[in-house]
């Protein structure tokens, strides 16, 4: 066996939803929509050794991205889902059939490791020589921690305008994903408040 692991971010199914974004202009961008977007994403977000990335591992993650958004989707319903794909989401149970299938492909083991005067921890091993395939499986079995784990109550749809993040509400008052769009999202309304009361006005004159 090999203790040799991909190690992601702390919410890697979110990083990877969030490659679909605001792009700043008004639209989406894909962070993973030509094989150097995808390369430049990954070096961001893992260790590159043992990873080769290529056309096929570019797929496998559009893919395994749709799974995990079509089941945030699900998570935050009956909220409305990100607007970025509300309409073309993979189904459910197709999701979950993917989810489980890309989680599957690694066999692992775990292992405890106490070092003498240590705290104990768990290791992963695997018997999986190809680096993609057990990134694929990585992210996909942090998809399901994630669904399965208390931060999927506060999963959450940004609702700013143009956004199309999903994040994990951290405090009570936390209506959008980041201060920018909680920016965004004051000045529409202030504009819409303030359109309100120039067409009222204009309606009584």
């Amino acid at each position: 066996m090999s203790n040799r692991e991909v190690r992601v971010e702390r919410w890697p199914a979110l990083e990877l939803a969030s490659t679909i974004r605001h792009d700043g202009n008004g639209g989406v961008a894909d962070d993973l929509a030509t094989l150097d977007d995808a390369t430049h994403w990954l070096h961001q977000q893992v260790d590159p050794a043992d990873i080769t990335v290529d056309e096929q591992l570019r797929s496998e993650l559009v893919e395994l991205r749709r799974a995990i958004r079509a089941l945030f989707a699900h998570a935050v319903s009956p909220a409305p889902p990100s607007r970025a794909d509300a309409n073309r989401l993979m189904p459910l149970d197709q999701a979950m059939t993917h989810l489980n299938a890309a989680a599957a492909r690694e066999a692992i083991v775990p292992q405890l490791t106490w070092p003498e005067g240590g705290t104990p921890r768990t290791d992963v091993l695997s018997t999986e020589p190809d680096g993609n395939v057990r990134l694929i499986a990585t992210l996909a079995r942090a998809a399901i921690d994630f669904l399965s784990g208390p931060h999927r109550e506060q999963l959450r749809a940004c609702n700013a305008p143009r956004c199309v993040r999903y994040f994990v509400k951290t405090h009570g008052r936390q209506e959008w994903c980041k201060p920018s769009c909680a920016n965004r999202a004051r000045a529409a309304r202030h504009y819409q408040r303030h359109n309100t009361t120039a067409t009222g006005e204009r309606g009584r004159s």
